[in-house]
């Protein structure tokens, strides 16, 4: 036996057969991502903002505030520029978003949010931030500022600063 398999996680793994499929960091970031986006849907909802939905965040969370090229949101977004146009085109239902002309090259497409995409934003960040709030309030303050750091340093961004 190595001194891997003597660890906390190695018993956690070795849970039933292939319990590693439902007891792994993968499945559990999953299911709290999850669970953070469903509440922070419910709060835009009772904003007012029922009409959108996650699928959308996904577009509004890539896009810059002074408009990004739809080849580079579909990038940033890890889909094919068909998918990311579908997603704008329902946005520009919605009034979240418009495409106007680069002003770099005037051939080109961007999107960018409308004013009422940037009211849409706002309240956004309300709700994120109550929802955070909400899970600071069930893991304890300290112990999310702990996750978000670790998590970060994880996926290779600095360190917030907590000072």
């Amino acid at each position: 036996m190595n001194a891997s398999q003597n660890s906390p996680l190695a018993a956690t793994l070795d849970a039933p057969p292939y319990g590693w499929r439902t007891h792994n960091p993968g499945r559990a970031l999953s299911n709290a991502l999850h669970r953070f986006e469903e509440r922070v849907m419910e709060l835009m909802s009772a904003a007012g903002h029922s009409h959108t939905r996650r699928s959308h965040v996904n577009l509004t969370r890539h896009l810059d505030l002074d408009g990004t090229r739809i080849t580079e949101l579909a990038r940033r977004a890890a889909m094919t520029n068909a998918a990311m146009t579908e997603l704008i085109d329902q946005c520009v239902l919605l009034g979240l978003v418009e495409r106007v002309a680069d002003p770099s090259d005037r051939r080109v497409r961007i999107v960018r949010f409308t004013p009422g995409g940037l009211a849409w934003l706002d309240a956004f960040g309300e709700a994120v931030s109550l929802a955070q709030q909400e899970m600071a309030d069930a893991i304890g303050g300290n112990n999310l500022i702990r996750l978000l750091d670790d998590l970060g340093r994880y996926a290779g961004q600095p360190a917030t600063d907590t000072d």
